[in-house]
C-alpha cells in the first residue's frame, strides 16, 4: 500500500524508506537540512549501484541529485557531504536500533519453512583492525537458503562469541530454525537455550569437546572381532552419500547416523550422532585428501533423514560464501578504514540490507551483476528502496 510524507514523498508502507522512518534522530531539529530516512535512502542505493567508501557514495548522489530531489522532495539542491555519511552512521544512528530495524525489514511477514537452517559464525572487519589485534568482531545469523541475516551483534572481543552467541539467539524466533555454528559454538547452555525456544541444533564436535569427540568416535569405529561364542552389538547405523564434480574436484561426502548413544552422552536434547566423512579428489592430478569430523544433533531420526542432515551441514558452509565473501570482496567490507565510533558496524548493517534485497528479495546469483544492473538503471533502484 503507499502513501505519501507531509513533503509529498510517495513510498509502500512496507518499503526500506518507511522503515528507515521508524528509527531515532538523535540531532537536534534546528538547522536539519536533511531527514534521517532520507540519508540512509542515498546511502544504501549508493551501495546497491556500486559504491563502498564514504566518498564514492557522496559523489555517485551528487551526480544523480535531481533524482534525489524529485524522489525525495528535496528542499535544497545540494547533496550532502561525505562526512555528513560518516557522522550519522558513525554517531546519530543508535547501532541496535539499526540492526533490529534491519531484521524487521527483511523478516517480517515472512515463514521461511520447517527446519530451516540458521548458520551462525563471527567474523571480524579487519580493516578496523590495530597492532594488538583490536578491532570490530561481529557474530551473525544467517539463512544460507534465504541469502537473509536475521540479526547480527557486535562482540565485546577477540573470543567472545560464546556470550555473544547466547544474546545473539535471544533475539531471534528460533522456532522451526535448526542451529548449526563452528565447534566453540558447541555448548550445553546454547543446545539447552536453542531447544527450549522451540529450535533444534546441530554441532561439531572437536578440541573443545573432546570427550564429546573421542567417544563418538570410538562408536563409528570398526569392531575387533568378537571373542568366540560372543556375538556383536547390533548397531542402528544409516548411511547417506552424494558425490559432486566441479572447481577441478570430485568430492564425496558420506554420513553415517547412529541415535543409540543418545541416553549414554549425557548431552541436553541429544538424539542422534554422526559421522562425516568428506574426500576430494583433483581431477587433474588424482590426489586425494579426506576429512572426518564428529557431531550430534538434537533432531531425532523421525525428524529428519540422514540425506537432509548431509544436506544441512553442507549448506552451513554458506554463510562462508553467501554472506562473508560477498561482504569481504564484493562490498569491500575488509578494506574499510571508516572505524570512527559505530560506522563500521552501521555500514556492515547496510552490507546486510543490500545482500538481503538483491540475493534474499530478488533472487540475484551473482551480487555484482545485479550492482551492474541497477547502477545502469537508477530509477529501478529508486522503486527497489521506496516501494518494494
Amino acid at each position: 500500500m503507499e502513501c505519501s510524507t507531509e513533503a509529498g514523498v510517495v513510498f509502500d508502507v512496507n518499503s526500506l524508506y518507511a522503515h528507515f522512518q521508524t528509527l531515532k534522530d538523535s540531532r537536534k531539529p534546528k538547522g536539519l537540512r536533511y531527514e534521517l530516512a532520507a540519508i540512509l535512502v542515498m546511502i544504501t542505493l549508493a551501495k546497491i549501484c556500486g559504491q563502498d567508501t564514504a566518498s564514492g557514495i557522496a559523489d555517485w548522489v551528487k551526480h544523480r541529485a535531481e533524482q534525489f530531489i524529485e524522489a525525495l522532495k528535496l528542499k535544497r539542491k545540494s547533496m550532502p557531504h561525505h562526512s555528513t555519511y560518516r557522522r550519522i552512521l558513525g554517531e546519530v544512528i543508535a547501532i541496535d536500533e539499526l540492526e533490529q530495524m534491519a531484521s524487521r525489514y527483511l523478516t517480517e511477514k515472512k515463514f521461511f519453512g520447517r527446519q530451516v537452517l540458521l548458520s551462525i559464525d563471527g567474523k571480524v572487519l579487519r580493516g578496523t583492525l590495530n597492532e594488538q589485534q583490536e578491532g570490530v568482531y561481529l557474530l551473525a545469523a544467517y539463512l544460507p537458503s534465504k541469502g537473509i541475516v536475521l540479526m547480527e551483534v557486535k562482540l565485546k572481543s577477540k573470543g567472545t562469541e560464546i556470550p555473544g552467541a547466547a544474546k545473539l539467539l535471544k533475539m531471534i524466533d528460533l522456532r522451526e530454525k535448526v542451529v548449526m555454528g563452528d565447534a566453540i559454538h558447541t555448548q550445553r547452555e546454547a543446545s539447552i537455550q536453542i531447544v527450549e525456544a522451540g529450535g533444534d541444533y546441530i554441532w561439531i564436535a572437536k578440541g573443545n569437546q573432546s570427550e564429546m569427540e573421542e567417544n563418538i568416535r570410538l562408536w563409528f569405529e570398526p569392531e575387533p572381532d568378537p571373542i568366540p561364542g560372543m556375538g556383536r552389538l547390533p548397531k542402528d547405523f544409516e548411511v547417506a552419500k552424494e558425490v559432486r564434480k566441479g572447481h577441478g574436484r570430485l568430492e564425496e561426502r558420506t554420513i553415517t547416523v547412529s541415535s543409540q548413544l543418545k541416553d549414554y552422552l549425557q548431552w541436553p536434547y541429544l538424539e542422534q550422532v554422526f559421522m562425516l566423512d568428506r574426500r576430494y579428489t583433483s581431477t587433474k592430478t588424482g590426489e586425494a585428501n579426506q576429512q572426518t569430523r564428529y557431531g550430534f544433533t538434537s533432531l531425532s531420526r523421525n525428524k529428519i533423514t540422514p540425506d537432509k542432515l548431509l544436506e544441512m551441514t553442507r549448506s552451513y558452509w554458506g554463510i562462508e560464501n553467501g554472506l562473508h565473501y560477498r561482504r569481504d570482496v564484493t562490498l569491500n567490507e575488509d578494506r574499510t578504514r571508516m572505524t570512527k565510533g559505530n560506522l563500521a558496524q552501521a555500514m556492515a548493517c547496510i552490507n546486510n540490507l543490500v545482500i538481503g534485497l538483491l540475493i534474499g528479495k530478488l533472487k540475484y546469483r551473482y551480487l555484482p551483476d545485479a550492482r551492474r544492473f541497477f547502477d545502469a538503471h537508477p530509477a529501478k533502484a529508486f522503486d527497489l528502496v521506496l516501494l518494494l
